[in-house]
C-alpha cells in the first residue's frame, strides 16, 4: 500500500507499518502491512500489543519496548519469530511501536501502526496523525466503491465530517488531543447506546442551534431523541467541568 510505504519513509527509524480495522461485531483484521509489520501486526492481534489495544479501545498506544512491555506478556520475540527465523534476523532491531486509532464506522475503528528501531519520540504520533486522516478518507472511498453504491461515498464522507466537527468541539472545551476527543466520543456512544455518527451530528446541531445542512444527493443523518439527549447531557457535563 503506497500510503504505508510513505509512512515508513517519513517516520524516523520505522521498520514497518500496518493498517488494521477493528469492529465490535467481528475480530480485528490487518488490511495491509509493509516491512516488519507484516509479521508483527497479526502477532499483536493474536497475543496483545499496541495494535490490539488501539483497535479495542480507540486509544493511541505507544511502547518503548514492544517485546518487554508488561501490558502484553504473551507477545515475545521468540514466539513471534519461531515460524519465521529469517524475519527474526531481518528485524532484530525492533524496539518501539505505536498504534493510532481513528473513526471507521459506527461499529469500530481503523488503526494505523508503526514498528520502530528506537523508542517513539514526540514526532512519531504527529507523523501518524498526518497520514491517518488521509488513510481514513481513502478507505471510506474504497469501501463505497467496492459496495457499488456511489451515493455511499457522500454519505460516509458526510458522517466523517460530522465526527471531525464533534471532535473539534470536544478538543476546544476539554483542551485535549484529537485522540482523547475520539475516545470520548466513542465511549459516550457506547454509554448512551447511540451510533457514533448520530451522536456526532446531534452534538454539532446542539452547538449550532439548528439542523446540519447536507450535500444534495446524500442521505441525511437525522439523530433521534436518544442521540439528541445524549449530546445535550454530554455537552452539559463538559461545560460544568470547564473553568
Amino acid at each position: 500500500m503506497p500510503l504505508l510505504e510513505r509512512v515508513t519513509g517519513e517516520l524516523p527509524g520505522c521498520l514497518g507499518a500496518a493498517l488494521t480495522v477493528g469492529r465490535c461485531d467481528r475480530p480485528a483484521r490487518v488490511l495491509a502491512a509493509v516491512g516488519a509489520a507484516e509479521v508483527l501486526a497479526p502477532a499483536q492481534l493474536a497475543h496483545g500489543g499496541p495494535v490490539a489495544i488501539a483497535a479495542a479501545t480507540g486509544e493511541a498506544v505507544t511502547t518503548d519496548d514492544l517485546f518487554g512491555d508488561p501490558r502484553w506478556p504473551g507477545l515475545t520475540r521468540d514466539g513471534v519469530f519461531a515460524a519465521a527465523p529469517e524475519a527474526a534476523e531481518r528485524y532484530a532491531g525492533v524496539r518501539g511501536a505505536v498504534a493510532l486509532s481513528g473513526p471507521w464506522d459506527d461499529t469500530g475503528a481503523v488503526v494505523l501502526s508503526a514498528t520502530l528501531d528506537r523508542p517513539p519520540g514526540t514526532e512519531t504520533l504527529a507523523v501518524l496523525r498526518r497520514f491517518a486522516k488521509l488513510t481514513e478518507v481513502t478507505l471510506v472511498v474504497a469501501e463505497a466503491a467496492i459496495a457499488g453504491d456511489p451515493d455511499q461515498t457522500l454519505d460516509l464522507l458526510a458522517s466523517r465530517a460530522a465526527i471531525e466537527q464533534a471532535k473539534g468541539a470536544i478538543m476546544a472545551v476539554r483542551r485535549c488531543s484529537p485522540d482523547e476527543a475520539w475516545q470520548t466520543l466513542r465511549r459516550a456512544s457506547q454509554e448512551f447506546n447511540v451510533k457514533v455518527r448520530e451522536l456526532a451530528v446531534a452534538l454539532v446541531e446542539h452547538l449550532g442551534g439548528r439542523p446540519l445542512p447536507w450535500v444534495e444527493g446524500s442521505r441525511e443523518i437525522r439523530p433521534g431523541p436518544a442521540a439528541h439527549d445524549a449530546a445535550e447531557r454530554l455537552w452539559s457535563a463538559f461545560t460544568s467541568l470547564s473553568p
